[in-house]
């Protein structure tokens, strides 16, 4: 079972109080903001900050870091101060390009060989929020070896499509729909934007809902009330369980017969829906006592 990330929980890097708890609300991944939730005067203290809490602090979960982009001043200097700390993942935001990711690719090798890190310890995902990075979001995915998620960040996306935002979320459809496709070609798990209006729990569900219908193997939270909702549409439920465990004895009884013939209740099975019900199982063992149902 792939490592998981149903939610990851961004704190803001200027906060150290934040940053002190950012452990105890259960997210999968929290990670650690040195772009959009600081401001520009404050991004040398919040890299410093993150760099201690890093060090410092047993998160007992994946810590990852939005790194400002590598065109903009800051970038780079995130990286040099972050990496030596050894944080789990990058999170590179506003992704154009395969090129970005292997110049970081690159810059992360050599920052683990200098500090004697295990090579390739240091994972990376991208965050896609133009068209541009959307049309090349396969090559951005399968870039390095270190790829291990997309993410699309809606409200810049959405800006660039000159359009707004709406709760049936319709103007995302496509790029999400896309995101998913490209990053199942790259083997690599799809993460999706966050929603930013923590007060509307039934808007909230309803678009879990629909990601999870998509593909999507987890979203970005701002708000540590919404990880535990996450994890409950992400979980399997006792029934997607009980006909999963269903699918497998069946599966199970017509091997042994050597019977090329399955089916469950009348309806045949074929080999994807064993595929499905074996994730599903997985799933549900994976995510026991994590969270969810």
């Amino acid at each position: 079972m792939e490592k998981l990330r149903r939610s990851m929980m961004f704190v803001p890097g200027n906060n150290p109080g934040m940053l002190q708890n950012a452990g105890i609300y259960g997210a999968d991944t929290i990670i650690l903001d040195c772009e959009d939730a600081v401001a520009i005067t404050e991004k040398d203290s919040a890299r410093n900050l993150v760099f201690q809490a890093i060090s410092e602090m047993n998160y007992g979960t994946e810590v990852a870091v939005r790194i400002n982009h590598i065109s903009t001043p800051f970038g780079w200097d995130d990286l040099k101060r972050i990496l030596p700390a050894k944080p789990d993942l990058i999170r590179l935001p506003m992704c154009q390009g395969p090129d970005e990711i292997r110049q970081i690719d690159e810059f992360i090798s050599e920052a683990e060989q200098k500090n004697n890190f295990p090579a390739g310890s240091i994972k990376m995902m991208a965050a896609v929020e133009t068209p541009k990075g959307l049309r090349l979001a396969y090559e951005i995915a399968s870039a390095s070896p270190r790829m291990v998620a997309l993410a699309i960040g809606a409200e810049d996306f959405i800006a660039n499509l000159k359009t707004t935002r709406s709760k049936l979320g319709r103007e995302l459809l496509a790029a999400r729909g896309q995101l998913v496709l490209a990053a199942r070609e790259a083997g690599i798990q799809c993460i999706d934007t966050v929603f930013s209006d923590i007060n509307d729990e039934e808007g909230f569900k309803n678009e879990l809902e629909l990601i999870k219908e998509m593909g999507f193997d987890g979203k970005s939270v701002v708000n540590p009330r919404q990880v535990s909702v996450v994890h409950d549409f992400f979980a399997p439920t006792a029934k997607e369980i009980d006909h999963a465990q269903r699918v497998l004895a069946a599966y199970q009884e017509a091997l042994e017969k050597k019977s090329g013939v399955i089916s469950l209740n009348g309806k045949m099975i074929d080999l994807p829906i064993v595929a499905r019900a074996e994730r599903t199982l997985a799933y549900a063992k994976a995510t026991a006592g994590k969270g969810g149902k």
